[in-house]
């Protein structure tokens, strides 16, 4: 879930950053005007929280509740959907999960209670009578009747006898409790991994079913998904009671199985040869064609079983369709697929921006709040501060890019979800590009079978262009000066007929202590096709401590002022510079002028 931790006040604000602490990927709104450092800012309550109520952030509000309850009043509808919300004090001397009680609000605010060393104010009659909340089981569980809740909550709160049934699993979070549940009555809860359809009874599908599945390499999604729901259903299962998908470890990279989970709701987990060689016992079907093809006598039967665990019963043996097949096995407990063999690998290539937390977009945020490990460049990585406290860094040095990429690669080929870090944009002179280089020279069986998401983050020239004006308005390019992996008359071609072509142009890596000169000559070049009076912008650590951002002409700039941190962006015949209310401002004009109609340009006639 997405949180947003809401803060009016800076005392609210010091307390909001205590409490992201709990949560890396939460992010920090601030009133605009009272609060000096925020993720995002806001001007009214009014606005945000309804924003963030039905996106479906879950909204911690350091303020009164009054202020958030008089937000959201007009959006409140089905309490069975709404997200958290819960107020706290500033002074952290209270709590109050506000709604969304039971879709998180009051584990939420029992975790804030913790950190501040109070109590928190549940106020829901349920976990205060009963010891715990009908619509809130644990983790896995699935309720297949919830429009039956608040009967059975309602009965079990008047002493009317409702009895407990359970068939499959343990059910101990309910007959452990303070519910005293009857030997008969006409009301039930059913604990149970087959489908029910009884008139009275809350039906609750505990994680006890493992699918294992086995396919041939691109079988269409369809055709496993149609086999796995014809075999459920036929069997009388409950899909809800399905805790995950299971296969050898030689599909992980196949979508039909990542697909089937997806449509299900449940992980895939993925076991060696070995681990499925070792049910053999207790395979229904043994194969010693599938044992030559895979190193293990059975994949779908072999999988359901090694995820259901030792104790499991093979419940459906294995099934065909054309190209795949399955079996499901049922486990005596819950599965935690957390603990089960291993998950497919991520590799989210990131890019962070400049570097302060208002230009880092939302899906790199959530990547780094999802991340178990972080690799980048030491100075990038200490750039994010708290969004990756307490996680893994593997931090390299400046030049170490291949090293850097081999490492995340090998660390989402241990079925770990990586982030690796580039600022700016990743795609744009960083490192997904290596990625797929180094995945493409090595190509090694574990790296192939991981997945790799590129996520943009905003670029040097985007963010230098946005600190000048509109210099980018109309076509542009971009040039490394580094001739480190391009050689440089390779670069002099691109200058020349960037040149001619009358592109906006942004220089990339314009200088370093030891490449001085490339600059000047990439400068001479432009001046021979550009007037003496063009634009220049200098822009220099970028979002960060430091920043300068200098506005000159083509022909006073030098590459005396220029290093590795700044970016140097030129102007095309085109680009022109203006004075804004005593602020120096660069723009390229797209052509509207032309175009413009009397009433365009501001005439009341």
């Amino acid at each position: 879930m997405n949180l947003a931790v809401v803060a009016i006040t800076e005392t609210g604000a010091a307390l909001a950053r205590r409490l992201t602490r709990l949560w890396p990927g939460a992010r920090i709104y601030g009133l605009k005007g009272r609060v000096s450092q925020a993720d995002e800012t806001f001007a009214r309550m009014s606005e945000l929280a309804p924003h963030l109520f039905d996106t479906g952030f879950g909204i911690i509000g350091v303020c009164a509740s009054g202020i958030l309850i008089r937000a959201l009043a007009r959006d409140l509808a089905d309490k069975r959907t709404e997200p958290p919300v819960i107020a706290v004090a500033e002074d952290g001397s209270a709590v109050v999960p506000l709604l969304g009680g039971h879709r998180g609000a009051n584990q939420i605010a029992q975790e804030i209670a913790q950190e501040l060393g109070i109590d928190a104010a549940i106020t829901t009659a349920g976990e205060l009578r009963l010891g715990l909340a009908l619509d809130a089981p644990p983790p896995g569980w699935r309720i297949a009747t919830p429009e039956r809740v608040k009967s059975l909550a309602a009965a079990l709160l008047a002493d009317e006898p409702v009895t407990l049934r359970v068939d499959a699993g343990s059910a101990a979070w309910l007959s452990q409790s303070s519910i005293r549940f009857a030997e008969a009555a006409d009301r039930a809860i059913w604990v149970t991994d087959r489908v029910r359809h009884d008139a009275e009874a809350l039906v609750y599908h505990p994680p006890v079913l493992a699918v294992g599945v086995g396919c041939e390499r691109g079988t269409p999604p369809a055709e496993i998904a149609d086999l796995v729901r014809d075999t459920i259903d036929g069997h009388g299962l409950a899909p809800g009671a399905i805790a995950l998908i299971a296969s050898i470890d030689l599909k992980m990279d196949e979508p039909a199985v990542h697909a089937l989970g997806e449509t299900l709701g449940v992980p895939a987990r993925f076991f060696s040869a070995a681990a499925l060689e070792a049910e053999t016992p207790r395979l229904a079907n043994p194969s010693d064609l599938v044992f030559r093809e895979t190193g293990c006598h059975g994949v779908a039967e072999g999988a359901a079983l090694a995820a259901a665990g030792p104790d499991a019963v093979l419940l459906v043996a294995k099934t065909k369709s054309r190209r795949a097949t399955c079996a499901v096995a049922q486990a005596p407990t819950d599965i935690d697929p957390g603990k089960l063999g291993q998950a497919r690998g991520r590799l989210m290539v990131v890019g962070i921006g400049p570097g302060q937390a208002s230009w880092r977009t939302p899906e790199v945020s959530a990547a780094l709040a999802d991340a178990d490990d972080v690799v980048g460049y030491g100075l990038y990585l200490d750039m994010l501060g708290d969004a990756i406290a307490g996680k893994p860094r593997h931090a390299t040095d400046l030049g170490a890019e291949e090293d850097r990429v081999a490492r995340a690669l090998d660390l989402a080929a241990l079925g770990r979800q990586v982030a690796l870090v580039s600022s700016g944009d990743a795609g744009i002179y960083a490192l997904a590009t290596l990625v797929f280089e180094l995945v493409e020279r090595m190509n090694r069986p574990d790296w192939n079978r991981i997945a790799i998401d590129v996520m943009p983050g905003v670029s040097a020239v985007q963010a230098a262009a946005a600190r000048v004006g509109a210099p980018l308005g109309h076509d542009f390019c971009a040039i490394s000066l580094s001739d480190l992996l391009t050689p440089w008359p390779d670069i002099v071609r691109r200058l020349e007929a960037a040149a001619a072509a009358d592109f906006v142009i942004a220089l990339y890596n314009p200088a370093s202590l030891r490449r001085r000169r490339q600059l000047d000559e990439a400068l001479a070049i432009l001046r021979q096709a550009r007037p003496t009076e063009t634009p220049v912008v200098l822009a220099r650590n970028l979002g960060r401590p430091g920043e300068t951002v200098e506005i000159k002409t083509l022909a006073e700039v030098s590459g005396d002022a220029v290093d590795m941190l700044t970016l140097v962006l030129i102007g095309s015949s085109r680009t022109r510079r203006i004075d804004h209310g005593g602020q120096q401002r660069v723009f390229t004009p797209r052509g509207y002028a032309g175009k413009s109609t009397p009433a365009r340009t501001g005439s009341c006639s």
